[in-house]
Formats: structure tokens, C-alpha cells, sequence
């Protein structure tokens, strides 16, 4: 027989655990699919491919990004979570108790009365020769996140992209950087007017156009350069630089949800304004697989309690609903 949860959760970032030590304290004995390299990523998502954190509360020296999610995870499961290592292959939300499969499994493993989603995004990255060398060793996918660590602070740094995203990142390491360089595949930016010509009239950036990344150059633990070539006419060049930047979008993984709960465009769960509420009564998303603005540890954090307090007020109203009913019936004369 399936296992019955009052709550499940499906993710393992700041958004899962945070959900998770909120419906623990609530003692409704939460269940949390951490995933084995679901999406990509180990339990502890993006955050255990990061090293040093340092804007996230309660840390003035910084933490490393696996040691934060290592102690999220002690903390959900003090405050009564179950924590499973496997990954959710399938999901039926087509009525309660809504229906799990663990990976590899032909039968249904586990059913739910709430389930929240908080699987996560990853961000496209571009395969580059040196890439996974210097990932996080000069190469990032958050400005925000890594802009202001001591080895890019009054350096050249190297932002793809020719977005709106790519151009807020630019200027905001402008901060920090003694100058930014933006590339741009194309002849012209696909940022909003008002942000290309902000990046474009800024002094510490200059945009190249017609111009791709080729390679991540270094000295084999730092990045140093970044080479490219000319989209159009082929030649080679380098671009002295102790960072890059990816601003080319994120991935949100809702494959397990397709069909099932509304996304956006761009594939992210559409929640109701002011709530981790879904379509779909009693189920919830939290976490950067609905946030495609900020996708910070911390927004991720805040979105996971706001998913618990909405599951619990759910658990609540359906028991006082089943409650009721019993009661109804009960009452009725019998026949």
C-alpha cells in the first residue's frame, strides 16, 4: 500500500526546508523528496554548486553554500520532517490524495492530502571549453549572488547575454568591477529601450556586439580571460577578464507538472498574487520554480514559510470540512 503523508514536499533548496521546519513545528509530520541529482543538482540544490555565501542573514563571515543547506537540513529534520533521498519521477494531481511515485517505481509509492512543489530552476549555462573548470572559480550565474566576493572587486568582468537580465546585471556589477564588458551574439540588445541605453551611456561598461564566447581561459584555478569571435566575420579575440557572467535565463524544472498546474511562458508555476496557491486546491509552489524576478536563497526561504502557512491553513480547513461532514451524517436519521 502507498505511504499516506498529510504534506509532502518535492525539492530540496532554501524553499523545501524552510516549508519543512514550519509543517514540522506544526507537528503535521512533513515528508521531503530531497532528489538524488534531480535537476542536476545534489539534495541542497543550486546552493551546494556555490561557495561562499555571504548575503544571506545570520552569517557576517559568509557560509559555504553546502554547509548552509547541510545545516537546513539538520534543522527540518529537529523539528520533525521526514527526509527521503529519492527523487519523484511522477505525479497525479488529478484528485486527492494526490498520487507520488518514487524513481523507478511502476506503482504509486506515496499519496498526500497537500504537496508543495519547490523544485527549483537551474541556469542555462553554455557549455564552454574551461566551463566546468571554472565554475564558481570566475564563472557565475548570479550577480547578485557572487558579484561583491574579493576576486572580482576591482577587476574586469564579462557578462553574457543582451537581455534585460544581462543588462541589470552589468550595471549592477559596475559596483564593484573596474569595468564590464557585455556580449552580445547579435547587431542590437533585446533589453527594453530605457535599460539599453542605461548599459549603453554607462562609462565602466562597453558592449560588444556580433560577439560569442569561445573558451574560459585561466591559470588553472582562476579565470582570466574570456575568448571570443566575431558572429559575423569569424575572428578570434580575447577579452582580459577574472569573471563571466551567464544573464541567458533559467531553467525551471516543472517537467513534473506539465499539464497539471498552470505555468508561464516561460515554464514557471504561476502562483496566486500574494500566496503560494496554485490552480490545482492544496497544492502550493515556493522557491525559484515560481520566481523568475529575484531567485535569491533568501526570496526562496521566504516563499517555503509562505507555502507551509498556506498548507497548513488547507490541512486545517479540509479536516474541519471532513469534521463537518461527519458530523452531518451522523446526525441524519437512520434508514
Amino acid at each position: 500500500m502507498p505511504e499516506h503523508h498529510k504534506v509532502a514536499i518535492i525539492g530540496s533548496g532554501p524553499a523545501g526546508h524552510t516549508a519543512a521546519v514550519y509543517l514540522g513545528r506544526a507537528n503535521l509530520e512533513p515528508i521531503l523528496f530531497e532528489g538524488m541529482m534531480a535537476n542536476g543538482f545534489a539534495p541542497g540544490g543550486q546552493l551546494t554548486t556555490t561557495t561562499d555565501v555571504e548575503n544571506y542573514p545570520g552569517f557576517p563571515e559568509g557560509v559555504l553554500g553546502g554547509e548552509l543547506m547541510d545545516k537546513m537540513r539538520a534543522q527540518s529534520e529537529r523539528c520533525g520532517a521526514k527526509i527521503e533521498t529519492e527523487t519523484i519521477e511522477k505525479l497525479d494531481l488529478s484528485e486527492r490524495p494526490f498520487k507520488l511515485w518514487r524513481e523507478g517505481a511502476s506503482e504509486v509509492t506515496d499519496t498526500a492530502d497537500a504537496v508543495i512543489i519547490a523544485t527549483g530552476a537551474s541556469a542555462r549555462r553554455m557549455d564552454l571549453p574551461g566551463e566546468d573548470k571554472y565554475w564558481q572559480n570566475g564563472i557565475s550565474a548570479c550577480a547578485v549572488c557572487d558579484g561583491a566576493v574579493p576576486i572580482f572587486r576591482n577587476k574586469p568582468l564579462v557578462v553574457i547575454g543582451g537581455g534585460d537580465s544581462a543588462a541589470e546585471e552589468a550595471i549592477y556589477l559596475t559596483k564593484y568591477a573596474s569595468h564590464v564588458h557585455v556580449l552580445v551574439r547579435r547587431d542590437v540588445l533585446r533589453a527594453s529601450k530605457v535599460m539599453a541605453s542605461r548599459l549603453l551611456k554607462h562609462p565602466k561598461v562597453t558592449v560588444h556586439f556580433n560577439t560569442a564566447p569561445t573558451e574560459a581561459l585561466g591559470d588553472g584555478s582562476l579565470l582570466t580571460a574570456v575568448a571570443t569571435k566575431d558572429t559575423k566575420t569569424g575572428e578570434q579575440g580575447k577579452i582580459d577578464a577574472n569573471g563571466l557572467f551567464y544573464a541567458i535565463g533559467h531553467d525551471p524544472a516543472t517537467s513534473l507538472v506539465k499539464g497539471q498546474l498552470e505555468l508561464d511562458s516561460e515554464g514557471y508555476i504561476q502562483t496566486i498574487p500574494g500566496s503560494a496557491e496554485t490552480n490545482v486546491q492544496g497544492v502550493f509552489a515556493a522557491g525559484d520554480v515560481q520566481d523568475k524576478r529575484y531567485r535569491q536563497a533568501i526570496t526562496s526561504a521566504g516563499s517555503g514559510c509562505m507555502a507551509a502557512l498556506d498548507a497548513e491553513r488547507y490541512l486545517a480547513e479540509l479536516e474541519e470540512g471532513v469534521a463537518t461532514e461527519e458530523r452531518t451524517n451522523a446526525d441524519q436519521p437512520s434508514k
